[in-house]
């Protein structure tokens, strides 16, 4: 038994090792007991005794490969989540950036489906109508890109926004929402790989929230390092409420609301 668990465990070590070079994911910086458990039970569902065969199959039929790619990153998300987060953005943290220019630019890193740049688009619009601004939302997922751009969301989606602005930015139809196109214009979508890519300059505020539980220590550290030289000088951080960072000197942040951290 003992024999077989190593060999399974090359298997996979092997597998991760040929996916980095084919499409430059990089599984060995996350969390590898959740990547491999929830990689297996992929394999296992598609009927692929080994990660060999698994491989072959993926680059053979690319309706595997895109839902291989979609189980790889969490795509769930909603419009405005931890509402009381949102209000600290709004009331506190855009008027600070607001004391340093007139022009903000914002990257929402990980964005997934796109409730997230929306959010942000819809609490700019609102909150701040003659302030100009530009949103870059990037994910590794082409399919959740895809999904953002069409901007076509379940009720559930919307449960925690606000319902000025759910009247305001989406038009229901069949029980879907659909956002206002007039919010379209002011977010990029584009693909972005958080372990690989070069990342933007002189960003006044990075929004990247859930999503670096996934990663090492080491992964993270890299991430946050390289958040802290794309911000502009007194830029801030937004991140998740699983991932308040412990010691933001190192990267050179400082906090200034729970789970924001400005540049020093």
């Amino acid at each position: 038994m003992r024999g077989r668990a190593n060999k399974m465990k090359d298997d996979y070590y092997d597998f991760i090792e040929k996916i980095n070079k084919r499409i430059g994911i990089e599984l060995r910086l996350y969390k590898e007991t959740q990547m491999r458990r929830r990689i297996t039970t992929l394999r296992d569902k598609r009927g692929y005794s080994s990660f060999g065969l698994y491989y072959q199959a993926l680059f053979s039929n690319k309706e595997l490969l895109d839902e291989f790619i979609d189980r790889l990153t969490i795509n769930v998300s909603e419009f405005y989540r931890n509402p009381k987060r949102w209000d600290v953005l709004i009331e506190r943290i855009i008027p600070i950036l607001l004391k340093q220019k007139s022009k903000i630019q914002i990257w929402s890193a990980a964005c997934s489906t796109g409730e997230e740049p929306y959010s942000l688009a819809m609490a700019m619009k609102h909150n701040f109508p003659t302030t100009s601004f530009q949103i870059l939302a990037t994910d590794i997922d082409e399919n959740a890109l895809k999904k953002a751009k069409n901007g076509v969301y379940l009720e559930q989606a919307l449960k925690d926004l606000p319902k000025v602005y759910k009247d305001k930015y989406f038009v229901e139809q069949e029980n879907m929402y659909h956002i206002d196109h007039s919010l379209k214009r002011y977010i990029t979508f584009k693909k972005h790989n958080l372990l690989a890519d070069i990342y933007p300059k002189k960003v006044d505020l990075i929004v990247c929230r859930n999503v670096l539980i996934y990663f090492t220590e080491e992964a993270k550290n890299q991430i946050y390092q390289n958040f802290s030289k794309s911000l502009e000088e007194h830029g801030v951080l937004f991140v998740g409420s699983t991932e308040q960072i412990f010691n933001p000197n190192q990267f050179d942040l400082s906090l200034i609301d729970t789970f924001f951290y400005q540049k020093s």
